[in-house]
């Protein structure tokens, strides 16, 4: 088994060369008009608190701030739940849905497309119909023979 000596004991890694220094935010402030706007399009589930707090880099606690110096509900003393899942979170949702199937339709289409020549080309390659067309008489095949039919 092999012993590392270090000679020197600074030059050991402690928890400080590792720590993150934390960057300071600069001081921001937002006027009274931004600040009811938000109010109402949360009371109006058009957005949420965290979301809010995230789009603008503010701390959920001063966005709770807002709803309680703001909030029409709270003169009126209605409760009101402040975190359901707001339309702007449905419709980002929704339309990453919609992406997601327009991608698959897209992909599908090529499959298909990509299917159709491969058959043209066999079909000028050897010389036959593949593709199945419709309103035409299936082929007799081997047909059914009386022997089979009546069990002799």
């Amino acid at each position: 088994m092999t012993v590392l000596r270090v000679k020197n004991p600074e030059e050991m890694a402690n928890r400080n060369t590792f720590r993150i220094k934390p960057t300071k935010r600069p001081v921001r402030h937002f006027s009274e008009s931004f600040r009811q706007s938000k109010v109402r399009e949360i009371e109006r589930n058009l957005t949420t608190v965290r979301m809010v707090s995230k789009e603008y880099e503010v701390s959920v606690t001063a966005v709770y701030k807002w709803l309680y110096k703001y909030s029409a509900f709270r003169s009126r003393e209605i409760r009101q739940i402040i975190e359901p899942m707001s339309d702007a979170q449905k419709v980002k949702e929704l339309r990453k849905k919609i992406q997601e199937l327009e991608q698959l339709v897209g992909q599908k289409q090529i499959q298909l497309e990509f299917k159709e020549k491969m058959i043209e080309l066999a079909e000028q390659m050897y010389r036959i119909d593949i593709k199945k067309k419709f309103g035409s008489q299936p082929s007799s095949g081997s047909g059914s023979t009386d022997k089979n039919t009546n069990g002799q």
